[in-house]
């Protein structure tokens, strides 16, 4: 089943209630929370106590992508704080399979996000402990990019990989998806797709899911 995954990144944090409320009411089954440090990237967002709230405020699978440098310190942390899905970044964290058991342990799924330019072979040893696996189709650290057309074949290679390993690991895209290709990205073997400014840069944030899910089953 394909989820989508609205991320908050491009919300309007006055009225963020309302705004997970009409994403719910379209259909999505996930909130997606990305939380940056300005020093993995440039830019600084959230931390734990908007994720904690996010969580109490909402039924939606709330889902934490860390873009923080030493992600060990604090993964575990935000499945205490709520997220049950949390992912790190492979280029960030030396100790990887040890964060993975750490987030698991706290009874979150765990998921590895990978950079557009890191190669597949980074996740080599490491997609066996994963939940899921977040491909990165823009570069991470802010929002309204456009998707990086290398992706697909990126996201058919992870596919292959994941199905020729017997593997159950979700796949997971984030960046510069909308209408115009999100079918194409369904096709190559996405299952789980955030999308910020496609839902909220719309003036019914409501509709705009039930968009992308009605173009995303065209391949079903």
């Amino acid at each position: 089943m394909v989820e989508i995954a609205p991320s908050i990144l491009s919300a309007d944090f006055t009225r963020l209630g309302a705004e997970i409320e009409a994403v719910e009411r379209g259909g999505a089954s996930v909130v997606h929370v990305d939380v940056m440090d300005g020093h993995f990237v440039p830019n600084i967002t959230v931390g734990l106590p908007v994720v904690k709230h996010v969580a109490g405020a909402t039924r939606l699978t709330v889902d934490t992508h860390l873009m923080i440098s030493e992600p060990g310190r604090y993964a575990a942390q935000f499945a205490e704080a709520g997220a049950q899905m949390v992912s790190v970044h492979v280029e960030a964290d030396a100790h990887l399979h040890r964060t993975l058991m750490s987030i698991k342990d706290k009874g979150a799924q765990a998921g590895i996000a990978i950079n557009p330019a890191t190669p597949l072979a980074a996740l080599e040893e490491a997609v066996q402990f994963a939940d899921f696996i977040l491909l990165m189709s823009v570069n991470p650290g802010f929002g309204g990019q456009k998707f990086i057309p290398s992706s697909v074949d990126k996201l058919r290679r992870l596919r292959r990989l994941i199905e020729e390993r017997g593997l159950r690991t979700r796949i997971e895209i984030d960046g510069g998806i909308d209408r115009t290709n999100i079918s194409e990205i369904v096709g190559a073997g996405a299952e789980i797709i955030v999308a910020g400014s496609a839902v909220f840069g719309a003036t019914d944030p409501a509709q705009a899911v039930r968009e992308l899910r009605e173009a995303a089953v065209q391949w079903v």
